[in-house]
């Protein structure tokens, strides 16, 4: 049984197997809606955990460990992400690749629409209500988790996860989203 008390040591393997279990699936939904790729998503979580263990990091406790992981892993896919936008945009000048796609039905069509809108939508956003609305609805923390990782109160993390559903939906437009 764990011992909330005792200090996890990333090196010692009961330790690494807690923390593992507590985090790796909150780690891969964050890098999963920052990067848009499941592998991707997979590999830096896993390196998260790795840099935790390469540098013997100690917690005192799972949440601790876990707002940790989150950071790492959220600079690293934010890292990844802005490396395969410079890359697929060079790839599309040098090449002149055509950017249509094919359609393969109304619904298709529809749902990339809206998935298009609604994140360039949240691009437009300032980082600070992007980045909450991120750990609420995708990394499907509370307000309390939210708060404690921003350094920031839960009542001021309420009020940026008001303000940024207010204006994601004010930039795109209840009526502009196919919602199946």
């Amino acid at each position: 049984m764990f011992d909330p008390i005792k200090a996890l040591h990333a090196a010692n393997d009961a330790d690494f197997r807690t923390i593992y279990e507590a985090t790796m699936p909150v780690l891969f939904k964050v890098a999963l809606r920052i990067a848009g790729n499941e592998e991707a998503a997979e590999d830096l979580s896993h390196d998260a955990l790795i840099k935790m263990t390469e540098k013997n990091m100690e917690f005192p406790s799972v949440n601790d460990a876990k707002y940790w992981l989150i950071r790492v892993v959220k600079n690293a896919s934010l890292n990844y992400a802005k490396r395969k936008g410079r890359e697929r945009r060079a790839y599309e000048k040098a090449l002149k690749e055509d950017r249509r796609t094919v359609d393969s039905g109304e619904t298709e069509l529809l749902k990339g629409d809206s998935i298009k809108l609604v994140q360039d939508a949240l691009e437009k956003m300032p980082d600070n209500l992007r980045t909450v609305l991120h750990l609420k609805e995708y990394a499907e923390l509370n307000y309390k988790e939210i708060g404690r990782m921003l350094g920031i109160t839960e009542g001021n993390v309420k009020v940026r996860v008001f303000r940024a559903r207010e204006q994601l939906s004010k930039l795109i437009g209840e009526e502009d989203v196919y919602m199946p």
